[in-house]
């Protein structure tokens, strides 16, 4: 099936530039990469694979999601490349050489995220069915990286050892993958009440033990670790509009997007647009729409999204196009617009 290819009409019709750039990296065998000869992770891949929904290209979503399931280790694990380890080439563009790869446990959560998703989109019970096997091992591989505490080792690698932390911003994506998680197994007749504690465990851990998460690196300057718990949907909606306005001066420039690193004078496509969700998912419509709109600066000539923008140099900053960054764009204008059938599901709490 698919619906983007007439190119005709659809609230998302513009978007079909930053489509194209997803289509245009898939592999034979499925995989969406970062970008050509780039590095794989199946967060990222999730994501695409959800944009890949909105935008009607269910053939391309389905091999996405074929690749996982045949990708997926034994364990439940994925090996999962860390493209945000790669050195730059030069002055604007990213190196081509191979990525430090881990069993990332946010990782490995997302792709319940993507097939709850994909349910909502077109209520086929038969392909939940098919895929959730690979979801619950998923699942079952991530919980076994929980401490007592409640917090969430970042990786298989460094559990138990002396590089074991709990990232916050990747504990409150494990939340919503959780929450996607429990309502496929309700959906499919298989609860999973184990799977309940330990999300309230980790919520609990979010919320009342911070000093739990960022141990080894003070990660506060990072956007992700602000607007996450908000967007996870752990915090309440008093807490998330407390924690999105106190940061916001670091974070927020206006007219342009949101930095990736407070320190940085950067906006990035994929954190302006997040942060647009969770704002979103917090009713504030007429801030998320601003954010948003300020994106559509962020493109080249066929419509696709840049990944960040140096404002201080005025300059497209990597000179890259990744396609998580046009999936978490396509998946916040469909937030906004409502096109998809699936559109609340990273902005409902």
């Amino acid at each position: 099936m698919s619906l983007a290819f007439d190119r005709v009409g659809g609230p998302l019709a513009p978007f079909t530039g930053a489509l194209d750039v997803i289509l245009a990296q898939q592999q034979a065998n499925g995989a969406i990469p970062w970008f050509d000869k780039g590095p794989w992770d199946p967060w990222n891949h999730a994501e695409c694979l959800m944009a890949l929904g909105a935008m009607g290209e269910f053939e391309a979503a389905d091999r996405g999601f074929e690749y996982l399931a045949w990708s997926q280790e034994p364990s439940g694990a994925w090996l999962g490349e860390y493209g945000n380890t790669l050195p730059m080439a030069d002055r604007l563009h990213m190196a081509r050489t191979p990525a430090a790869a881990f069993r990332d446990s946010n990782f490995a959560a997302y792709p319940a995220v993507a097939l709850w998703h994909r349910y909502r989109l077109d209520n086929d019970l038969a392909f939940a069915r098919r895929y959730w096997p690979m979801v619950r091992s998923a699942i079952d591989f991530v919980l076994t990286l929980q401490h007592p505490e409640g917090d969430i080792s970042w990786s298989q690698e460094a559990f138990g050892t002396g590089a074991d932390d709990a990232v916050l911003a990747g504990n409150a994506s494990i939340f919503k993958s959780l929450d996607c998680a429990l309502k496929l197994a309700d959906l499919l007749g298989e609860p999973q009440p184990a799977w309940r504690l330990a999300k309230d465990r980790l919520s609990c851990a979010i919320r009342s033990a911070p000093a739990r998460f960022d141990r080894l690196q003070d990660r506060s300057d990072f956007a992700m670790d602000w607007y996450y718990p908000a967007l996870a949907g752990v915090l309440s909606p008093g807490a998330s509009f407390a924690r999105l306005e106190a940061r916001a001066p670091r974070f927020a420039v206006l007219g342009r997007g949101c930095r990736c690193v407070a320190s940085q004078p950067w906006v990035t496509v994929a954190e302006s647009c997040e942060l647009a969700m969770a704002l979103l998912g917090l009713g504030a419509r007429a801030a998320a729409g601003a954010l948003l709109d300020s994106q559509l600066n962020h493109r080249d000539g066929d419509g696709a999204f840049w990944m960040g923008w140096q404002f201080e140099e005025a300059i497209v900053w990597p000179r890259e196009r990744p396609t998580w960054t046009q999936a978490a764009a396509i998946l916040a204008f469909d937030a906004r617009l409502g096109a998809s059938a699936a559109s609340d599901v990273l902005t409902s709490r």
